[in-house]
C-alpha cells in the first residue's frame, strides 16, 4: 500500500472501511490531502444533520476523490455517508478505469450497465438508488443531501432516484461541497500558481496574435495551442470555458466565443480566458484596440483602472465580499460610470461549462467574510451600447492582502500596425 487510507472513525461505519487497502496516492495530491477534505465535508455534513450527501457536480467528485475523465454527459455520482469512505457511482466503462485516478478501493467504484445509458423508459438513477441502498449507504428515514443545483443532475435524474428510494428524505445541500473548496490548501494555491504561469503565457500569446485583418478563429487556435501545451515544464489541460472573444460592436456583449471573420483595424477586441493546470484554473480578461481607442473606450480604460486599484486594497482577510465592490464602485461612479453586475467570484476546479465555484461573490449584497486561501477571478466588464471594455485580475487572499496569480501589464492593449 502506497499511502494510509483515510484516518478511521470511532463510529460504525455503514460499509466496511477496514477492507479499504486499494486507497492510493492521487494523481495529482497525497491521499492525506483527500482525507482532510473529505472530513471537512463530513463534519458539515453533521452540522446540517446528513446522513448520506448526494454528490453529483464532476468538480466535487474530483474534489473529494480525484477521479477525472470526461464521463459527465452521462450520469454519475459520489455517495458520501456520515461516516467512512464514499462511493463512485458511473457507466461501466468509465467505471471501470476510475481507479486509475480516484482515490477510491475498487470495490467503492461501482459500474451501472451499458444497457441504461440514454434510454427513455428507464434511468441509470434508478440503478444507482437501488445499489446504494443495497450497500447501506441510503438508510431509511434518515435526511440525505443533494446537488440540486447542479449542471448534470437531471430533472429525470431526481424524479428516478426519488420513485427508487422514497423512504429517504432528501434536502437541498445549497452546493455544501463547494462551500468546503472555497479556502484553498497550501497544495491547491501551489497548483493556482503554476495555472497563473500558464494562464500568462496563454494571454500573451492571445494579446500578440490580436491584429488586424486576421481571422478570429485562427487566434483561437494560438490561445488553444497554448493553453493545451502550457509552459516549460508545466502541461496544460483544456479549460471550462472555450476562449471568450466578441470583437467591435459584439464586444458590448460579454460571452460571445468567435467567428472566421478578420479582426478590423480600428476596433477593440475583449479576450477572457483561463490557463489550466490540473483542473485548477486561473482565469484572465484583456481588451485589445486596433489602433488609437476612441475617447470612451479610453476613458472608460482609465476608470477600471482606478476601478481595479481600490478594489485589490480592499482584499484582506478580515474584510467581507462586498468591500472590494464597495471600493471599486465608489471610485467608478468618481469617474461617471456604473456597473450594476458583480465583480467577481470565487475559482478553483472547473468542468465545463463553468470555472466558477457557485459560492460567495464579490457584490454589495454578498457579507461573506475574506479569509487566506480563498482564490477569486475580479471580472471588470463594462458592455456598452456597441462598444466594451473588459480587463480583470485572478487573486489569491494571503494573511495581509492579496497575491496576483498571472501578473501581467495591466490597462488597455493597443495594437497599431499602421506605422
Amino acid at each position: 500500500m502506497s499511502a494510509p487510507p483515510y484516518p478511521r472513525r470511532t463510529t460504525v461505519s455503514p460499509f466496511p472501511v477496514a477492507d479499504c487497502g486499494g486507497l492510493h496516492d492521487g494523481i495529482v495530491f497525497p491521499a492525506a490531502e483527500f482525507a482532510a477534505r473529505l472530513a471537512a465535508v463530513q463534519q458539515r455534513m453533521a452540522a446540517a444533520g446528513y446522513a448520506t450527501l448526494i454528490v453529483s457536480d464532476p468538480a466535487n467528485l474530483y474534489y473529494l476523490t480525484g477521479y477525472n475523465a470526461w464521463s459527465f454527459y452521462t450520469p454519475q455520482g459520489l455517495i458520501v455517508p456520515a461516516d467512512g469512505l464514499p462511493h463512485l457511482f458511473a457507466r461501466a466503462m468509465d467505471a471501470g478505469g476510475a481507479h486509475y485516478t480516484a482515490v477510491l478501493p475498487r470495490e467503492n467504484l461501482h459500474g451501472y450497465p451499458e444497457h441504461l445509458v440514454q434510454r427513455p423508459d428507464v434511468h441509470p438513477w434508478e440503478w444507482i438508488a437501488a445499489r446504494a441502498r443495497e450497500i447501506g449507504l441510503l438508510p431509511p428515514g434518515e435526511l440525505a443531501g443533494i446537488e440540486l443545483d447542479g449542471y448534470f443532475f437531471s430533472p429525470r435524474g431526481y424524479l428516478a432516484l426519488t420513485a427508487t428510494v422514497p423512504e429517504i428524505r432528501l434536502d437541498d445541500c445549497h452546493d455544501l461541497v463547494n462551500w468546503v473548496r472555497l479556502v484553498k490548501t497550501p497544495a491547491e494555491q501551489t497548483i493556482m500558481r503554476e495555472a497563473g504561469r500558464i494562464t500568462r503565457a496563454v494571454m500573451e500569446r492571445a494579446t500578440q496574435a490580436v491584429r488586424a485583418g486576421r481571422r478570429q478563429c485562427d487566434v483561437v487556435a494560438e490561445i488553444q495551442h497554448t493553453q493545451a501545451r502550457g509552459v516549460a515544464g508545466l502541461g496544460g489541460d483544456y479549460p471550462a470555458i472555450v476562449p471568450m472573444l466578441p470583437t467591435g460592436q459584439t464586444a458590448g456583449t460579454p460571452h460571445l466565443t468567435w467567428s472566421p471573420a478578420p479582426l478590423v483595424a480600428g476596433e477593440a477586441t475583449t479576450i477572457e480566458l483561463a490557463g489550466v493546470r490540473e483542473r485548477y484554473h486561473v482565469p484572465l480578461a484583456r481588451t485589445v484596440s486596433l489602433g488609437a481607442p476612441p475617447r470612451q473606450l479610453a476613458d472608460c480604460a482609465s476608470a477600471i483602472a482606478d476601478g481595479l486599484a481600490a478594489a485589490l486594497a480592499a482584499i484582506r482577510p478580515g474584510a467581507d465580499c462586498a468591500a472590494p465592490h464597495a471600493a471599486f464602485t465608489a471610485e467608478l461612479h468618481r469617474h461617471g460610470f456604473r456597473k450594476d453586475s458583480r465583480i467577481g467570484y470565487p475559482i478553483g476546479i472547473g468542468y465545463p461549462p463553468d470555472w466558477g465555484e457557485r459560492t460567495a461573490s464579490l457584490r454589495a449584497e454578498d457579507g461573506t467574510p475574506l479569509a487566506a486561501g480563498m482564490c477569486f477571478h475580479l471580472i471588470l466588464g463594462m458592455w456598452m451600447d456597441g462598444w466594451g471594455y473588459e480587463t480583470s485580475e485572478s487573486v489569491l487572499v494571503t494573511d495581509d492582502g492579496c497575491e496576483l496569480l498571472a501578473e501581467l501589464p495591466q490597462g488597455l492593449v493597443i495594437n497599431d500596425d499602421s506605422h
